[in-house]
């Protein structure tokens, strides 16, 4: 225990051993559930660094870059969603794709969190299968694995995915976190048409049970952030009936 009964960050890393296939921080306060998390991800061949409490977790997400962070809501010092908050607010660390542990029952907190950047969110308590199966299928859709391009570029638009940044012509667009996910699986899905459903499962990561219209929402908003070039914003085309689709310009 250090001094004045405050007890320091905890930082822990297991190595993977040979064929990893990425590093995953766990940012949880308890002890049993880090072991479990770590444990589970270790035998599918990922790394994983361990943090215990909200500023420990930013401070280790922010120099190991990782693939992936699992990140409990209840934390102590910096509760999850403000992590969340910090991390996909700065351009070093926006891309990397946030799983939401949470033990509390509230839609809320659950939405707060997918509002401000989380990828997905498993509730306590959890079956290690089903967690490891959200990190696979989180890394798969955030296209981690293909590094053939920094760039994607449709017409007068541009999007960085390394600085997390999308321009229209000169001017940088002032994307949510959301926005950015949906215009650039867009980019790189053209032609193919999608069901709000589809749109909802792929790019918000979790089967939503509400209203789908939450779909119609950010489509429109994005519109608007693209109509300076109306040939872009008008390629997102709706789909009478079916769902949304980028068609070629």
């Amino acid at each position: 225990m250090a001094a004045g009964g405050v007890r320091p960050p905890f930082l822990r890393m297991m190595s993977g051993g040979m064929g990893m296939k990425g590093t995953i921080v766990v940012v949880d306060d308890e002890a049993n559930i880090r072991e479990l998390v770590r444990y589970n991800l270790e035998k599918e061949g990922f790394a994983c660094l361990e943090a215990e409490d909200g500023p420990a977790g930013l401070e280790l997400v922010r120099g190991a870059r990782p693939d992936l962070v699992v990140l409990d809501i209840m934390l102590p010092g910096t509760d999850g969603l403000e992590v969340c908050r910090l991390l996909k607010a700065s351009s070093a660390t926006a891309g990397i794709p946030i799983i939401m542990l949470t033990a509390k029952a509230e839609e809320i907190d659950t939405v707060l969190g997918l509002e401000m950047g989380a990828d997905d969110y498993v509730a306590k308590p959890f079956s290690p299968r089903e967690l490891v199966a959200r990190v696979k299928a989180v890394l798969r859709r955030s296209h981690k694995e293909p590094q053939q391009s920094e760039e994607l570029v449709f017409g007068g638009l541009r999007m960085n995915l390394v600085r997390y940044e999308a321009f229209l012509g000169r001017e940088k667009l002032a994307l949510t976190p959301k926005e950015h996910e949906l215009l650039k699986f867009f980019l790189t899905n053209p032609g193919r048409v999608f069901s709000r459903d589809e749109l909802l499962d792929r790019v918000w990561g979790y089967e939503y049970a509400g209203d789908t219209r939450t779909v119609d929402v950010h489509i429109r908003h994005l519109r608007l952030k693209l109509a300076a070039d109306p040939a872009v914003a008008e390629a997102i085309e709706t789909v009478r009936s079916v769902g949304y689709r980028l068609r070629g310009l």
